[in-house]
């Protein structure tokens, strides 16, 4: 160890690479702090995210969660009345309720928040809020324009005892105990690779001026699933469902976002209300493109899945083995789903295992 005496006695050069290391190291924690100000983005695959800017940089102390702590969520999910909805709806509370039960899930209680304006026959098995969709018309077209304004009116008039919500679909399965993503102001979204805000720039500074702040303050999520604090989603529902209404009435918008443009009006009103997202892209998978559940939480399993009897992925062309929910909008799947052939993804085998599980075991499962 140098004393005092010895340091007294130190070379120049020594002093000067003594001077230049702590140069450096107040550079990076300068740097660090700058980017935990501004970047406001967080990507993980792990408990502990890091920032989307610098992958080196970890989640600020203020934000993470105190070990031990339980912060439960309400799973709130919209679906109308249509045989396409139900079954996707019974086949998500299934699996809910199979792993809010194990170690690790912060799962609290649950809610389909049913947007067809009446009861229907599942208000007995699965808990409902009955809101009004919009006035006939308005959606043209375009049901999902009903998600926002179902949010709003349960929101205002549902009591809702946890301080977080998960806002998912119907076509979502846990496949692991959920814990709660979210941090404080912080909610928790999965990063979907096709919203791209900054290269639809043009179009998204009709919604989000230029004086709100770069562009890249709008997230590349859509609302699901999101875990997000109740009042936080309080102040974004009303202006999400704006914002969706004036893009579906903007005809370069829609011809621009189409499908997905309930999920840029997400994405736009949360930047509106300077609310920016932890990206989690274990947060959920999509098969047959992504091929792994482990360490995973949810699949959604929006895209078809076909193959040929080798295994081969057949994309865009229907396969010799397929499962795509869109083969069953007018009812159920039938029990027991032909499992894929050797050589599919696990992610593809594990999706059709747990329809097959949940089919067996939800009573009345009627194909017809």
């Amino acid at each position: 160890m140098i004393g005092r005496k010895n340091m007294g006695r130190a070379s120049p050069l020594f002093l000067v690479l003594l001077a230049l290391g702590f140069f450096f190291a107040t550079y990076n924690l300068l740097t660090m702090i700058f980017h935990h100000r501004t970047s406001g983005k967080w990507v993980g695959d792990d408990s502990e995210s890091v920032s989307l800017s610098d992958p080196i940089i970890e989640m600020p102390e203020n934000v993470k969660k105190p070990k031990n702590a339980k912060l439960p969520f309400h799973v709130a999910l919209t679906a109308t009345d249509a045989p396409y909805s139900k079954w996707q709806c019974r086949i998500m509370y299934y699996w809910y309720k199979k792993k809010k039960a194990l170690p690790g899930s912060e799962m609290g209680g649950f809610t389909r928040i049913l947007h067809s304006g009446s009861p229907d026959n599942l208000m007995n098995e699965i808990p409902t809020f009955v809101v009004d969709p919009l006035p006939a018309g308005l959606d043209r077209g375009y049901i999902v324009l009903n998600r926002p304004w179902a949010f709003v009116q349960w929101l205002e008039k549902a009591s809702i005892e946890e301080e977080y919500i998960l806002m998912a679909e119907p076509d979502h399965i846990f496949i692991s105990p959920l814990p709660n993503l979210a941090h404080g102001g912080y909610p928790a979204a999965f990063p979907f690779f096709y919203i791209k805000p900054a290269q639809n720039e043009k179009i998204i500074r009709k919604f989000y001026p230029e004086e709100n702040g770069p562009v890249t303050n709008v997230d590349p999520i859509g609302n699901s699933p999101v875990i997000i604090k109740k009042d936080l989603l309080e102040k974004i529902a009303p202006i999400w469902m704006n914002v969706s209404l004036r893009m579906k009435d903007d005809p370069e918008t829609d011809k621009a976002f189409g499908w997905v443009l309930e999920m840029y009006a997400y994405a736009v009103a949360s930047a509106l209300n300077g609310v920016q997202h932890i990206l989690r892209k274990d947060f959920m998978i999509q098969p047959p493109w992504d091929l792994e559940t482990r360490k995973k939480f949810i699949i959604h399993f929006t895209y078809g899945c076909d193959y040929n009897l080798k295994g081969e992925l057949t994309y865009g062309k229907i396969g010799e083995w397929r499962f795509d929910k869109r083969s069953y909008l007018r009812g159920p799947p039938p029990r027991n789903l032909t499992l894929p052939p050797p050589g599919v993804p696990e992610s593809v085998v594990t999706l059709v295992k747990m329809v097959n599980e949940a089919t067996a075991n939800i009573p009345d499962w009627d194909p017809q």
